[in-house]
């Protein structure tokens, strides 16, 4: 039976360094609490689940809500933790199910693990702070030729940047952002922090966080599907 293709943005996800913590219960009951609280923010094709160990996927309609995913997770984990992200755009179907749910399979996927494994050769290499990377599967042109999607290179281009600069964050840093992502007035913020306005202002000034959330809307405006 032929199996329907669909095209969309795969993602996979792990935690940074998962094999360190003692308690690795207590990590993941975390890592699904994250996992939640972002379903409940970006629509998704398929829902962020956590797989085996300490992997968890999704599948996005496009790559702007695929990254808008990786940020808020990496933003929402509690101190100390942090997630790596592969991303993948490309085709894939559903294969069958299995205890975890639905398995799938296509070059969505096979893109996405390639660039997780990228991903954590570069921040072992040079990139240190790097948590997020993005492949496209070659698909074919109207003359049969193949060319991989072209806004790769951008979305990478917007990654590195993005998670070194959120890397630098302190916890108050990553929740105000955070925020303004969700749309909270700075005003609102002050009050649930318990500091004036202009130290609010101040924070995201010196933390990058509004870089950060203009090229984040500067990407989502212009992404390509």
């Amino acid at each position: 039976m032929e199996m329907k293709q669909k095209t969309g943005i795969a993602l996979i996800g792990d935690v940074v360094g998962s094999r360190t913590y003692v308690d690795r219960a207590a990590m993941q009951s975390e890592l699904v609490s994250v996992l939640d609280q972002v379903n409940r923010q970006i629509d998704a094709e398929q829902q962020l689940t956590a797989t085996i160990g300490d992997e968890f996927q999704a599948v996005y309609a496009d790559i702007a809500k695929a990254v808008n995913a990786t940020l808020r997770i990496r933003l929402t984990l509690p101190e100390g933790m942090d997630c790596r992200f592969g991303l993948g755009a490309g085709t894939y179907a559903t294969v069958g199910q299995s205890p975890y749910g639905v398995m799938q399979d296509g070059p969505a996927w096979w893109s996405a693990r390639d660039a997780i494994v990228i991903a954590k050769d570069r921040a072992h290499r040079k990139n240190r702070t790097l948590r997020t990377w993005f492949c496209a599967a070659e698909a074919p042109t109207p003359g049969g030729h193949h060319e991989a999607a072209p806004q790769a290179g951008v979305v990478n281009a917007y990654a590195l940047c993005r998670d070194q600069i959120v890397s630098g964050m302190n916890p108050r840093q990553r929740r105000l952002l955070l925020g303004l992502l969700g749309g909270t007035t700075q005003i609102a913020l002050a009050k649930a922090e318990g500091i004036s306005p202009s130290a609010v202002s101040q924070a995201l000034h010196s933390s990058g966080a509004y870089a950060v959330l203009a090229a984040h809307d500067s990407l989502a405006t212009g992404a390509v599907q």
